[in-house]
């Protein structure tokens, strides 16, 4: 049965927690092609993709390519990001042929009031992620119901039990890559000769932002040069709060 055609036949309202409980069942074994083409299908020119154009990003920008180019691809320049992230970005939406990449920048009002200095990293990383990476970001998903990520299941113990869609607020997340792991995203890139981010050969395997991203010692954790030294594990626009608000608690 096509997911229109399924969709049709259901009873319940068409919340945002039950649209995702819906889809995560109905789509726990699907591919991640599959997942993208079901997400695309069910939420039209109301999806879009968020993507860092990190260390791992290239795979799930090829797949979503595959799907249709024309998804809208949401990218946070944050004013602190590696000049070879920025590369690695025009040379990904280039070989990929995507066509509606957009890039989200910090409101300039916010940065004079909140870091004018541009050092708030120094004293306040969670402040400096909400003003550079979930403001803009939750400003930009105000015109969608759905939204593409990157995350996977073992990235983080936060992440371990993610489903392929999940409600996040008043939209639904969507993530296809939840159960892959390292070993399918080097299979993958190597079966579709994928470029790989420049950093990644000099020790960086997750790359954030340039003062708060440090290389990995062999045997560390992935994500340790994250923050390091500090209690903190994600930059907040995967932490879901119960409403949401002009800051982007929900996104």
């Amino acid at each position: 049965m096509a997911l229109r055609e399924a969709y049709a036949v259901r009873q319940d309202p068409p919340t945002p927690a039950l649209d995702a409980a819906w889809l995560a069942d109905r789509f726990v074994s699907a591919s991640a092609e599959a997942v993208i083409a079901a997400a695309r299908g069910r939420f039209g020119d109301r999806l879009a993709m968020v993507s860092s154009f990190g260390a791992e990003a290239a795979v799930l920008l090829h797949l979503v390519s595959r799907v249709d180019r024309t998804i809208p691809v949401l990218f946070i320049d944050t004013g602190k990001l590696f000049p070879d992230t920025l590369r690695y970005r025009d040379l990904l939406v280039e070989q990929f042929g995507l066509s509606d990449v957009r890039t989200l920048a910090p409101d300039p009002a916010d940065l004079e009031a909140i870091d004018p200095a541009g050092m708030l990293w120094m004293s306040d990383t969670d402040a400096c992620c909400d003003i550079r990476k979930v403001r803009p970001l939750a400003r930009a998903l105000k015109g969608f119901d759905a939204w593409i990520s990157g995350r996977k299941r073992f990235q983080a113990s936060s992440r371990s039990n993610i489903p392929v869609f999940e409600a996040d607020g008043e939209r639904i997340k969507v993530n296809p890559l939840a159960d892959w792991d390292p070993s399918d995203l080097r299979a993958y890139a190597q079966a579709q000769d994928l470029p790989s981010h420049p950093l990644v050969a000099r020790g960086y395997p997750s790359i954030g932002c340039m003062p708060c991203t440090s290389p990995v010692a062999e045997g560390e954790d992935p994500r340790a040069g994250r923050w390091r030294g500090r209690d903190k594990t994600e930059c907040g626009i995967h932490l879901a709060l119960p409403m949401e608000n002009e800051q982007g608690a929900g996104i």
